[in-house]
C-alpha cells in the first residue's frame, strides 16, 4: 500500500480537548476556538458532546456552542452523543453528525460507561439506527485499542470485532484510538493491518495519544498502510479522566509539521493554526503541548 497523498484532519480540541478542563472555559472562547480552526482550513471540527453535564461539566453548553459557531459550507461540526438522550439533544439543535463510541477492553468499558463491551454496543446500535433513520451521519470510537491502562494489552481480535460491529450498524468510519498512548508503530501497523481484513482501511481512522512520544511515528506506521484519517487537537490539549497518567492527544500542529514534510495534502494552512492554539493557551494561562507549536512559534519571535 502506498501512502496517501492526502490526508484529512479530525480536529478534537474543541470536544476531546477540552472536556477534561477544571476550569470551565466560556462558550464565547469555544466558539471563537471552532472558528479559528475552521479559518486554518480544517474541514471536521467536534464541537462537543451530548452527555450527562453531572460526568462531563465542561461540556454542558453544547448546544450553545453549536448553535454559534460558524456552519460553513465543506465544514462538518460533529458532536459526541452516548445514548438515546444525547441524540435526541443533538437532534433538537440540528446536528447533522454524531459519534458514538465503544472499548475493546472490558475493565476499561465498565469504568467509562458503567456496561460491559456488548451492552456498551447494543445501546450503540439503537443510537446508530435512529440517527442514521433521522438523516445524520454517524462516526465511531474505539477506546484503549493498543493498551488498557486496567488490562494491559488488548487482543486484535477484540478490536476487529467491535470495529466490524460498529461498521455494519451505519458508523460510515471508524476511529482506532489509542488512549493511553502505549502503542508503538510495529504494534500498530500490526493492529491496522488486522482490522482492515474487517473494516476498508479507507474507513479506518487513528487516533492517537503521546504519553510516550509515539503518536507522530504510529500515525507514520499507519500511513504506510494507506491509513488516510488522523484524529488530532490543537496544542496537544486532552487527556482521558478513565486512564490514569494518560498525557493529551497529539497535537495538530506535530502532525501537520509531519504531513507537510511528506508532501501530504491536508488543506490546513500552519500559520493560522498557530493563531488558534495560541488563541486558547492564552485563554487557558499555559504553553501549548505541541512541540512544533513551541518550535514555529519561537522561530517568529526570533526572525520578527
Amino acid at each position: 500500500m502506498t501512502i496517501p497523498s492526502q490526508v484529512k484532519l479530525v480536529e478534537v480540541g474543541p470536544r476531546d480537548g477540552l472536556q477534561n478542563e477544571k476550569v470551565q472555559v466560556p462558550t464565547s472562547t469555544k466558539v471563537e476556538l471552532i472558528n479559528k480552526l475552521a479559518d486554518a482550513g480544517l474541514t471536521v471540527i467536534e464541537a462537543g458532546s451530548f452527555v450527562s453535564p453531572k460526568w462531563v461539566p465542561q461540556m454542558s453548553d453544547t448546544r450553545e456552542v453549536y448553535l454559534q459557531a460558524a456552519q460553513r459550507p465543506g465544514v462538518s461540526y460533529p458532536v459526541l452523543v452516548p445514548n438515546l438522550k444525547g441524540l435526541e439533544a443533538a437532534l433538537e439543535a440540528g446536528v447533522k453528525e454524531v459519534a458514538g463510541f465503544a472499548a475493546a477492553s472490558e475493565t476499561f468499558s465498565v469504568k467509562n460507561t458503567n456496561c460491559n463491551i456488548k451492552e456498551s454496543l447494543d445501546r450503540q446500535k439503537i443510537v446508530c439506527d435512529q440517527a442514521i433513520k433521522s438523516g445524520l451521519r454517524v462516526r465511531g470510537y474505539i477506546s484503549v485499542v493498543l493498551g488498557c491502562p486496567y488490562e494491559g494489552e488488548i487482543n486484535p481480535i477484540v478490536v476487529s470485532d467491535v470495529a466490524r460491529q460498529l461498521y455494519e450498524m451505519g458508523c460510515y468510519e471508524i476511529s482506532l484510538g489509542d488512549t493511553v498512548g502505549v502503542g508503538t508503530p510495529q504494534k500498530t501497523k500490526e493492529l491496522f493491518d488486522y482490522v482492515a481484513r474487517s473494516v476498508p482501511v479507507d474507513k479506518l481512522g487513528g487516533h492517537f495519544h503521546d504519553t510516550y512520544g509515539q503518536a507522530t511515528a504510529n500515525i507514520y506506521a499507519a500511513l504506510q498502510l494507506g491509513v488516510s484519517i488522523f484524529d488530532s487537537s490543537v496544542a496537544g490539549l486532552g487527556g482521558c479522566p478513565y486512564s490514569p497518567g494518560a498525557t493529551g492527544n497529539v497535537s495538530t500542529e506535530d502532525v501537520l509539521y509531519m504531513l507537510d514534510g511528506i508532501g501530504i495534502e491536508t488543506g490546513v494552512d500552519m500559520e493560522k493554526l498557530l493563531v488558534a492554539a495560541e488563541y486558547i493557551c492564552e485563554h487557558l494561562k499555559r504553553p501549548t503541548f505541541s512541540r512544533a507549536g513551541r518550535a514555529l512559534i519561537s522561530k517568529q519571535e526570533r526572525t520578527s
